[in-house]
């Protein structure tokens, strides 16, 4: 998975190189920080399996009519998500009050402004990053059912399957659905047979009395596809 991840991050790196300019382009000729790439490689990579609409060092007007960078910008069907990576010496331990209270205030400003903002601990990043993977999917299965009324899946679990197996391409198993999502097999079993039950899925294969492989129907990818 590495080689794939880091030809893909190089051919994204330069494609974002090859229209930016000024103080963001300067920035991402220095290359991407530890804490940013870590974050494509163990959590945004492993659970989106691509870096589509995803943009580094994005550049928004500040409150006090300068301008800021975000470490992340995902755009995705009106929906404006920031997504931050702390590291505690830079984010906590160094800040003194003034700095801690501005840094708050500009947040407040992105949520005025209609960023839905997601932040993540460089630390949880290196030690739980499964864990930062399903948060990952639960809040764009969440924030994705709010934005796309034909979809009638209940919840962000099953948002998240929907969008594993539309990633995929091809029929997945409940272990394998588990071991990419983070989540207990009981817990993927059961939103399968869910989604089963609603149409989203159909079983894989025939002949067969228990479901070991569950693809996506292709009525609602149709649907759901643009």
């Amino acid at each position: 998975m590495s080689k794939i991840f880091d030809e893909i991050f190089s051919r994204w790196l330069s494609q974002h190189l090859k229209t930016c300019k000024g103080e963001r382009k300067r920035r991402l000729l220095n290359g991407l920080g530890y804490s940013e790439k870590l974050f494509l490689m163990l959590v945004w990579w492993p659970a989106v399996q691509s870096l589509a609409n995803l943009h580094p060092e994005f550049e928004v007007r500040d409150f006090k009519d300068g301008t800021r960078f975000l470490d992340f910008a995902f755009f995705l069907k009106g929906l404006k998500i920031c997504i931050e990576i702390d590291a505690y010496n830079t984010h906590c331990r160094d800040l003194d009050r003034k700095q801690f209270a501005d840094h708050l205030t500009r947040q407040n400003h992105l949520v005025i402004d209609g960023w839905l903002v997601l932040r993540f601990s460089l630390d949880d990043i290196k030690e739980n990053p499964r864990s930062c993977q399903q948060l990952l999917l639960q809040a764009l299965g969440k924030w994705g059912l709010e934005q796309q009324e034909s979809i009638e899946a209940s919840n962000p679990i099953d948002l998240a399957i929907l969008k594993l197996m539309r990633t995929h391409g091809a029929p997945l198993s409940p272990s394998k659905v588990a071991r990419e999502l983070g989540w207990h097999r009981a817990t993927a079993t059961a939103h399968l047979h869910s989604l089963l039950n609603k149409g989203y899925l159909l079983p894989a294969g025939s002949g067969q009395k228990r479901i070991k492989l569950y693809r996506l129907n292709p009525d609602y990818n149709r649907k759901n596809s643009g």
